[in-house]
Formats: C-alpha cells, sequence, structure tokens
C-alpha cells in the first residue's frame, strides 16, 4: 500500500497559519516589542494537535469542518456477529511459519495453498487466479458463496522482500516478517469465511487474497499488482469492495481513508461506532494508494479500511508480537454485523460512482 505520490499521499487534518504578515512585521519591530498587525490573528483551531509520525511529509491538510468526530456508543449495541478475535490470531501465526512469502518463493506457495485450503474447508467455492508479471506466475485466491449483490472483501497476502524502512541500515536488504502489514488481514478474512453465511444474508460474497500488492519499487515490480488484475477481469460490476490492510496492530487507530467511497466508509464506521469501538475514527488522516485503488478506477464503489500510523511498517520488527486479536476482532465483528445488517452504503451496478480522479 503505497503512499500516493511515492507510496501515499498523507492526509492530514489540519490547519494554515497566515504568518507572512505577522513575520514582516515582527521583522522591523525590536526586539523586545515585537508587534502583530491587528488584521492578522493566527488561530489555532483548539480540537486538532497534528503529530506527524517522522517518516511521513504531509503533501496535503484538511478543512476544519473534518473534525467533527461523531462518538462512539457509550454502550455497544446487541450484535449477532460470531467473530473470534483468538481464532483470527492463530491464522496469523500460521502464516508466519513460511518465510519469506514474496510472489514467487516457497513461502508465499505454501502461504497460499494454506489460504485456499482453509476457505474450501470452510465451504466456499475456491477460485486460483492466476496471471504472469515480472516471469513469475502470481496468484490471487478468491473464496466465493452466495448470490445477490456482489460484495468484495479482500486483503493481500504477500509480504515485501526487502525491510527498506528499517531504522537500521544493515537489516534493509532482510525480508519482511509482515505479521500486520500482510497476515493481519488474511486473517480476518478466513475468520470471516468460517462465520459468515452470505446464503443467508442475500450476498454474493468474495473473500480474496491479493497477490503481488506489497513489492512496488522493488527490482522494477509495481503496487498493487494482483489487484488490479483482478478489477481488470471483471465481468460484473461488483456492489462494493471493501480492502483491509495493516489492520492488527495493538494500538489501532482506524481513520477514514480519504479516497474512499464516502457512503460506504460512513455506513461502516457507523457500525463501529454502535459497537462501541472507539479505535474506528471517522475522520480522515492519509490517503492511499492500496488494493482499493483499481476497484476505484474502474468506478467501482470501493474502500480501504487500514491503520497506517504504525512505526514498524516494511522493518524486520513486524512481527506477531504487534498483532493483537482484539484488534483483529474489531475489524472482524465490524463487518461481519455491518453484512448482518444488510450492508449500508451498498450500490448496485445502476448506481456507480463516477471514475475515480488520481
Amino acid at each position: 500500500m503505497p503512499i500516493q505520490n511515492s507510496r501515499r499521499t498523507f492526509l492530514r487534518g489540519g490547519f494554515l497559519l497566515s504568518v507572512a504578515a505577522w513575520a514582516s512585521a515582527c521583522r522591523a519591530a525590536t526586539p523586545a516589542t515585537p508587534t502583530i498587525p491587528p488584521t492578522i490573528t493566527p488561530t489555532i483551531p483548539p480540537t486538532i494537535t497534528p503529530t506527524i509520525p517522522p517518516t511521513i511529509t504531509p503533501t496535503t491538510l484538511l478543512s476544519p469542518a473534518a473534525t467533527t468526530l461523531p462518538s462512539p456508543a457509550a454502550t455497544a449495541m446487541p450484535s449477532a456477529a460470531q467473530f473470534s478475535g483468538e481464532r483470527a490470531l492463530a491464522h496469523a501465526a500460521a502464516q508466519m511459519q513460511w518465510q519469506p512469502r514474496d510472489t514467487g518463493s516457497e513461502g508465499w506457495k505454501q502461504c497460499g495453498d494454506y489460504i485456499a485450503d482453509q476457505l474450501q474447508q470452510a465451504g466456499w467455492q475456491v477460485e486460483n487466479q492466476r496471471f504472469p508479471y515480472h516471469d513469475v506466475e502470481c496468484r490471487n485466491i478468491i473464496g466465493r458463496r452466495g448470490s445477490g449483490p456482489r460484495v468484495i472483501i479482500g486483503a493481500h497476502y504477500d509480504a515485501r522482500r526487502r525491510s527498506d524502512q528499517d531504522k537500521d541500515p544493515a537489516k534493509q536488504n532482510e525480508v519482511v516478517p509482515s505479521a500486520n502489514d500482510g497476515a493481519s488481514g488474511i486473517a480476518v478474512l478466513l475468520e470471516l469465511a468460517s462465520v459468515l453465511r452470505p446464503e443467508e444474508l442475500g450476498f454474493e460474497v468474495w473473500l480474496a487474497a491479493f497477490d503481488a500488492e506489497d513489492n512496488g519499487d522493488i527490482d522494477g515490480w509495481e503496487w498493487v499488482v494482483g489487484s488490479r488484475y483482478m478489477a481488470n477481469s471483471l465481468t460484473e460490476a461488483p456492489a462494493a469492495v471493501i480492502v483491509i490492510d495493516m489492520i492488527g496492530d495493538a494500538d489501532q487507530q482506524i481513520y477514514y481513508e480519504g479516497s474512499s467511497d464516502p457512503a460506504l466508509r460512513e455506513a461502516i464506521w457507523g457500525v463501529a461506532g454502535d459497537l462501541a469501538l472507539a479505535s474506528f475514527v471517522p475522520q480522515v488522516r492519509y490517503s492511499m494508494l492500496d488494493d482499493h485503488t483499481p476497484f476505484l478506477q474502474r468506478g467501482y464503489r470501493a474502500i480501504d479500511i487500514i491503520d497506517f500510523d504504525y512505526p514498524y511498517w516494511h522493518t524486520t520488527q513486524d512481527t506477531l508480537d504487534k498483532v493483537s486479536a482484539p484488534s483483529l476482532a474489531a475489524v472482524g465483528k465490524t463487518l461481519e454485523e455491518w453484512l448482518l445488517r444488510g450492508g449500508q452504503g451498498i450500490q448496485t451496478a445502476d448506481s456507480m460512482r463516477p471514475a475515480y480522479q488520481a
């Protein structure tokens, strides 16, 4: 999931201070008595205290209107969701036995076989969508079940082959263990496979494990290769596409993603609020190039559920101890409950959004 620009364009709620005239006045005044022209009064919205991760450079600031945050319910509403964070964490641990898991490696193949097997055991029809890229046969894995409007819930299962964001230069050529950035999203998919009954919900659900997402800017590879192949291969429009990525962080903070479909993300964050999950924050923080982007570019409604405030991203420290069962449960239960409630915010092919503009 790259930052748009290089990998992702960082969006953060903020403000702009009109300080040029003030600075000029200060230079003209004596050091003891700096003055500020009365017509220019820099103000700071009291509800915003921007903090910038050291590796991210803000490029676009939000308007103050984006800072009004609905509060989650003080007490969680009743839910029939059966999602287990502990079972999901076991799926994350299972993936971690295979290192490395970058596309084309033996660990990647074994991990893909595990995903397909788990989907099949849970009663899903499995398709291995194979395609060539840079002399490697890549493999998207899709579990299908149910009928009705198509909802695609996806996550990438490949790992980055180099820890290029590691603070220790000596480790930057080592593989990324990819516990949170990789295994966590697939862990949620596999637990959803065990609890969802799409035929009872009135949806055709696809659980999609995307390949070749995470090695952009290495060895001539691009980002989001597998999801782009899937999006371009669709012959029928999905009603909704939901991508989950980096959602297992024990210190979970899931903000709105800037390019996501507004109605769909508001509906899902609303469910999280009803479940009293304060880790879902209804405010835009980042705009990502991620596996939802190719679907947006095709004109489909899509969102990205991602916690990018993760200091171990693309480092050797992205290990299983950073992932928590409650964080996995927060995302899985929200998605399960959203489907149980009828998928508010879902649109049919007749009401697709206009094509995405980068």
